[in-house]
């Protein structure tokens, strides 16, 4: 049995959305067996739907650990005694309950610094994923991040044709927390921020899809998913922003969207990471 408490996050959300973020070994098919056993418990009482659940709701989960154990493995692809970058699957979460940021800590369980994550992916976008290992290497690498000194490029199978093969993109965005969702706005409103998408074209594809590398100056909530839909290149496989059509088309089930490149281009003074100015780190 596994115990778990809604935070603030999944307030007024469903429950099927909070146990897969929370459990990611937990697929669809065995979710919605549980449930029809009345196997989930929502503040003590049994359910068999997908209801709409609360900030502080109990939910205990009656399956037995193996399944619910994750059986992700961490796959290093840079390591030294200051940072570890990991390639983060696709469906896990850097941080929260049973996420990659967990993962690492059990690893690294013995240390007397916990690895600690420097910036975010999106739960469903696979790649590197920067950690820092000591505090002054934690302290420095979120102030160049900050101060956009490091790069992050993605690489982006989007579904059409852009109409210059390199751009830079300027637009506004607003997240919608309770619908889990973000919307874009070509002109300045209330409540949205500014964000700026760079793209270049890698390669055009024969299926209509072509692969692009992407750099976010702003690194902002979907921001990538939902900025390259606005301008009619949707990502293959995303459910939110994509295409459904196109995705069932071209048997794309999950976003096709990943970190593969971070480079640390120090402008201001890196203390005892000065090593890494100018390194270029690829998955």
């Amino acid at each position: 049995m596994k115990k778990l408490i809604v935070d603030k996050k999944y307030d007024q959300k469903k429950l099927n959305k909070f146990l897969q973020d929370s459990i990611p070994n937990l697929n669809n098919n065995l979710l919605y067996k549980t449930l029809r056993k009345k196997d989930i418990k929502v503040n003590g009482k049994r359910v068999h739907e997908n209801i709409t659940i609360f900030e502080n709701d109990v939910i205990e989960v009656y399956i037995t650990d193996d399944l619910l154990e994750n059986k992700v493995e961490l796959k290093i692809v840079f390591e030294d005694e200051n940072i570890l970058v990991i390639d983060k699957p696709s469906g896990i979460e850097v941080t929260g309950s049973n996420s990659l940021t967990t993962l690492i800590h059990n690893q690294y369980s013995n240390c007397g610094f916990l690895p600690m994550p420097c910036h975010r992916l999106d739960r469903n976008t696979s790649g590197l994923v920067l950690y820092a290992k000591n505090q002054k290497t934690l302290d420095i690498l979120l102030n160049k991040f900050k101060n956009h000194e490091i790069e992050k490029h993605y690489l982006a199978l989007v579904f059409g044709k852009p109409k210059f093969k390199s751009q830079t993109l300027t637009s506004y965005l607003f997240k919608d927390s309770k619908k889990s969702i973000v919307y874009i706005s070509d002109e300045p409103k209330k409540g949205y921020s500014k964000i700026i998408t760079s793209y270049s074209v890698l390669e055009y594809n024969s299926n209509g899809t072509c692969l692009l590398d992407v750099e976010i100056q702003t690194g902002k909530t979907h921001q990538i998913r939902a900025h390259l839909a606005h301008i009619g290149l949707p990502i293959v496989g995303d459910g939110k922003y994509g295409n459904y059509e196109i995705n069932k088309k071209l048997g794309f089930k999950t976003q096709q969207l990943t970190s593969y490149i971070l480079k640390f281009n120090f402008s201001t003074d890196s203390g005892i990471l000065k090593y890494l100015n100018g390194k270029e780190i690829k998955k």
